[in-house]
């Protein structure tokens, strides 16, 4: 297993980190950055960071940035799953995971499931929500792994890709979710 550093960012931090997080994101997809939706990567850092609950992990080799993950706690009451679960968790605190991207040269590593770990063992939320574009089955897959599941399917923005909702529980003891598709 490669040696990397993880090293932990708040809100307070953003100034800091923001180049970082553009330039890994357009490295991860540079095959695509002729997309508007892409070319907003930058208002999507400031919107996340903009949170006083923001909080990223940035994996380090040596001095070069690997890949990262952020998000931050929902808002009570507009969490991304409340309209594909029919019933409401006993604690529905959520932390909405808004990204994870491993650079090209890094992905395959073990990367995105070590910063991925990282991020919900300093959680206190019972729930992690995020989205992943429903054209990506492989990304889907690897979050199902995590133990997420689909709940249901929505396109945040009207250029954005349709998304499929997926959820779990942090707390790997937890029942399973009772969704409204099934």
């Amino acid at each position: 297993m490669m040696s990397l550093d993880l090293r932990h960012y708040s809100h307070a931090d953003l100034d800091d980190i923001r180049q970082t997080l553009i330039d890994v994101h357009a490295d991860a997809y540079a095959d695509q950055m002729d997309d508007p939706f892409h070319q907003r990567f930058p208002w999507f850092v400031d919107h996340w960071g903009g949170n006083s609950g923001f909080a990223c992990i940035i994996a380090w080799d040596g001095s070069e940035p690997v890949g990262f993950i952020y998000g931050a706690p929902s808002i009570p009451g507009r969490e991304w799953w409340r309209e594909h679960v029919s019933d409401e968790p006993v604690d529905p605190s959520t932390f909405s995971l808004s990204e994870l991207m491993v650079r090209p040269k890094w992905r395959k590593t073990g990367v995105a499931d070590r910063l991925h770990s990282a991020l919900l063992t300093s959680r206190e939320e019972a729930l992690s929500v995020l989205l992943v574009d429903t054209t990506h089955p492989r990304v889907q897959a690897l979050y199902e792994s995590w133990q997420y599941q689909k709940v249901g399917e929505r396109q945040p923005f009207p250029d954005s890709p349709v998304y499929a909702v997926m959820l779990r529980r942090i707390s790997a003891a937890d029942s399973e979710l009772s969704t409204a598709n099934g």
